[in-house]
């Protein structure tokens, strides 16, 4: 009889196991930037996220400057979106997800405005690419705003209901500018500042912004996946190091991952390339002056140029 309760805890900590590693095929389970211990909650024990913004027709919309967004809504360290439709497995590319999404860890409230477009925030203007993650920082803060960390970011994608697309649960390259095939760019052309534009018109298939009227999200952000990918504030750094603070979100034209919780962290903050772009945000309520950015974790630090010298075309991951 004493060893019925041995037992039983060690059943209750192999199925927790399991629920934590989710090991399951199909099941993609994003962890947090930050290694912490997590409790799951059902999207009816959440707290309701609320876009704001898309309520507002008018960009003039209370605590934002005018061509930006207002998004509340909490932030999860986690959440499982389960695959039921491969496109490949191996690139981390789906067809289509479940809609019931679970998630983990303690919730982070955020408020802030966001850009309605990609920079320079223009409806029928295609964004600007080839800028370093210094210049996108410096760019924002010339307009009194900063760039969007990558919890805010995330937030006005997946809105409320957590989705893995801006657009809903199923990947739709109609719907958002990606899946196109791949044009092998010329490093060379690239690297010299004499033809760089050149190959960046010749390889890009970017679009003007706004173009695609369903790549929007709950909040009203337009082209968050695909087009150009995006620099965001990484706050936590990368748990397989290097620990840069510049990210990549939301993927650009190519048949990429192209989802909301993804980010590419191993790029430092003088790496550029033709399909990287940018927007920018701002705390709800600070007006049209801010220039400072979010803080990030105790313990990261700037990284040298040594670190990642790339100022190179090369493939992105996002």
């Amino acid at each position: 009889m004493a060893l019925r309760p041995i037992v039983y805890g060690v059943a209750c900590l192999a199925l927790f196991g399991l629920v934590a590693l989710d090991l399951g095929r199909g099941r993609s389970l994003v962890r947090a930037e930050t290694a912490g211990r997590v409790a799951a909650r059902s999207p009816s024990q959440t707290t309701t996220a609320k876009t704001v913004a898309a309520a507002k027709a008018d960009d003039n919309a209370e605590g934002c400057p005018a061509g930006m967004v207002e998004v509340e809504g909490d932030y999860y360290p986690a959440v499982e979106q389960i695959c039921d439709e491969w496109i490949s497995e191996k690139r981390d590319r789906c067809a289509k997800y479940r809609t019931k999404v679970r998630t983990f860890g303690q919730p982070k409230a955020q408020h802030f405005c966001v850009d309605r477009f990609e920079y320079p925030n223009q409806e029928g203007v295609r964004p600007s690419v080839s800028v370093t993650f210094e210049e996108a920082r410096d760019l924002c803060s010339s307009e009194g705003k900063r760039l969007c960390s990558a919890q805010e970011w995330t937030v006005a994608c997946e809105g409320p209901e957590h989705r893995p697309y801006p657009h809903g649960f199923k990947r739709d390259p109609e719907a958002c500018n990606y899946d196109k095939d791949y044009i092998i760019p010329d490093d060379f052309a690239y690297q010299n500042p004499l033809t760089r534009s050149a190959e960046i018109a010749r390889v890009s298939q970017s679009e003007p912004s706004g173009s695609r009227k369903s790549c929007v999200s709950s909040a009203g952000v337009f082209d968050m996946t695909g087009n150009v990918d995006e620099w965001v504030l990484n706050e936590g750094g990368s748990p397989q190091g290097p620990e840069f603070e510049s990210g990549l979100k939301g993927g650009y034209w190519g048949p990429v991952r192209n989802r909301c919780r993804p980010m590419t962290t191993d790029h430092n903050h003088w790496h550029h390339g033709y399909q990287i772009g940018f927007r920018c945000c701002s705390t709800a309520g600070s007006g049209a002056q801010e220039n400072s950015q979010p803080t990030r974790e105790p313990g990261r630090s700037h990284q040298s140029p040594a670190r990642d010298s790339s100022r190179r075309a090369m493939a992105p991951q996002s």
